[in-house]
């Protein structure tokens, strides 16, 4: 019996990969290797001169269509001059590859290589660069219209979808649920205070944490992993950098008075480049709950394929304790 057992997640073979690849986009003998196995099969590809980036998409995560549309905004960022690292085309013309693995067809993008590291201690510079430069993206962001749908993201999506979603992962934790319940109604019923008419929209990255840009030596930033780009308020990208200084608060690297004067250095260079009102900044301790729940509701959807190694009872209730202080800090009910 030849039947091929089903299969939801294989790896593909890194030597028939560095193969394919060099045929494809007829490079001179570039090394591969398999840098992570995470939310997509991220591969290094390095040769004498240069490196690329290679991503393998889940088809249990990205359908075709919306890796177009990353693809799609991401050629729009680069051609007005973002600093973001950007798919490459193929000898033919694509930008898309397909592969058809144990589980079905997968689809891959080559980018170009983002030069520097992350930095998570950020001097005032860096800050000032990260807002005129997430300002600028906005600008492009906000004026796009693309071929290809990607998610939306607003209270059905980042609350009410998630809330039902993960309630199996709390059957055993009741009084955990119910605190994530209540305090997402709460959040519906603050946002419902705001004129988020007059809020900014367009494509945002959602994940804007310093691990998803790089600095040079020579103080140049690009941006990269834009795999959870959505449309909603542009004011989530902010919210998701003020993430980052809660972390760094909350594990002790930075004081609370450090991270918001750094904060406002970042707001600083934001505006330089972009409006942005008191009020939609006013709105990032609830939008930063629907964060935390949006990605509750991936690590729980995904638990097979990418979080079974940390997604247990303990890191539930660890994780609701951290969106538990989140709230006391910043949420006014």
């Amino acid at each position: 019996m030849n039947t091929i057992f089903p299969t939801q997640y294989s790896t593909v073979s890194t030597k028939a990969l560095e193969r394919f690849l060099n045929e494809q986009y007829s490079f001179k003998e570039m090394s591969c290797r398999l840098l992570i196995r995470n939310v997509s099969d991220t591969y290094l590809l390095e040769g004498e001169s240069e490196k690329h980036i290679f991503k393998i998409y889940r088809n249990t995560h990205r359908s075709l269509p919306e890796i177009q549309a990353e693809v799609e905004l991401l050629h729009h960022l680069k051609q007005q001059g973002a600093k973001v690292a950007f798919p490459i085309f193929d000898k033919q013309g694509n930008d898309i590859q397909s592969f058809n693995v144990a589980e079905g067809i997968r689809y891959g993008v080559l980018f170009t290589y983002a030069l520097g590291k992350p930095v998570y201690d950020l001097n005032e510079p860096q800050l000032l660069t990260v807002g005129r430069e997430m300002a600028i993206n906005h600008n492009i962001s906000s004026n796009v219209t693309l071929s290809h749908l990607r998610e939306t993201l607003d209270i059905n999506t980042t609350l009410l979808t998630p809330l039902d979603v993960i309630k199996p992962a709390f059957k055993d934790l009741p009084e955990e649920y119910e605190y994530l319940r209540a305090t997402s109604f709460k959040v519906i019923e603050k946002l419902n205070e705001f004129d988020t008419t007059k809020f900014s929209y367009g494509y945002c990255h959602y994940d804007y944490l310093p691990k998803n840009f790089h600095f040079d030596e020579n103080a140049n930033i690009t941006f990269f992993d834009f795999d959870f780009a959505s449309k909603g308020f542009l004011v989530n990208d902010v919210m998701t950098f003020f993430v980052h200084f809660f972390f760094h608060v909350h594990f002790k690297a930075i004081t609370q008075e450090q991270a918001d004067k750094d904060f406002d250095t970042f707001l600083k260079g934001y505006r330089e480049n972009r409006e942005l009102s008191d009020e939609e900044i006013a709105t990032i301790p609830y939008l930063g709950f629907m964060f935390w729940m949006y990605y509750f509701k991936f690590q729980f959807e995904h638990f097979e394929d990418w979080s079974n190694y940390f997604f247990t009872p303990r890191f539930i209730k660890e994780r609701v304790t951290l969106i538990r202080k989140w709230t006391d800090l910043y949420c006014k009910f």
